[in-house]
C-alpha cells in the first residue's frame, strides 16, 4: 500500500509532466517557418511584407540585393508574374505580396507548382496596404516553371 506522501509526490510529478506536454504542444504545432526573402534594400513595402511574415509565424532571412532581375532569372520566376521581391520557402517560390495565410496553405496542400505570385504591386496587399486599411481585392496566382498560371486565391 502506498502512503500519502508518496502518492502526493507521484501525483505532483505526473501533473507536472502533463502540464509540460500540454504547454509544449502548441509550440510544436506552430514552429516558426523559415523563408528566404530577396529584396531591394531601399524598398519599404518589401520590408513591411517581411514584417507581415514575422507576425504570422515565419522566420525570414533577408537578402538585400541591388539588382533583382538576375536573381529572378536564376530562380526561374516567369516574367509574367514578377513583382518587387522574391522568396523561397521549402521548395516553392513566392513572388510579390502573397499573404502569409496563402503561403501556409501552399505548404499544407503541397501542390505540384513552382510557386505563388501576386503580380505587380497591388496597393491592397500585405505590405502595400495603408495601416488599418482593408486588404483586397486582388488575386494570388499559382505558377509553374514553364510559366503557366492558374488561380490560387482571391482576396
Amino acid at each position: 500500500m502506498i502512503d500519502r506522501r508518496t502518492f502526493i509526490a507521484q501525483s505532483a510529478g505526473v501533473a507536472a509532466a502533463i502540464a509540460l506536454v500540454r504547454n509544449a504542444w502548441p509550440l510544436a504545432r506552430s514552429a516558426p517557418i523559415p523563408i528566404a526573402v530577396y529584396k531591394s534594400s531601399s524598398c519599404e513595402c518589401c520590408a513591411k511584407w517581411v514584417e507581415h511574415l514575422r507576425t504570422n509565424g515565419f522566420t525570414p532571412t533577408v537578402h538585400d540585393e541591388s539588382d533583382m532581375n538576375p536573381i529572378k532569372d536564376q530562380m526561374g520566376v516567369p516574367k509574367s508574374v514578377r513583382s518587387c521581391h522574391t522568396a523561397v520557402v521549402d521548395k516553392y517560390l513566392i513572388e510579390g505580396h502573397v499573404p502569409a495565410t496563402d503561403i501556409k496553405r501552399l505548404l499544407a496542400e503541397r501542390p505540384k507548382i513552382g510557386g505563388l505570385a501576386v503580380p505587380g504591386m497591388p496597393s491592397t496587399t500585405p505590405g502595400m496596404a495603408a495601416p488599418g486599411a482593408p486588404e483586397g481585392p486582388y488575386d494570388v496566382i499559382a505558377f509553374t516553371s514553364t510559366g503557366s498560371t492558374s488561380p490560387f486565391a482571391h482576396h
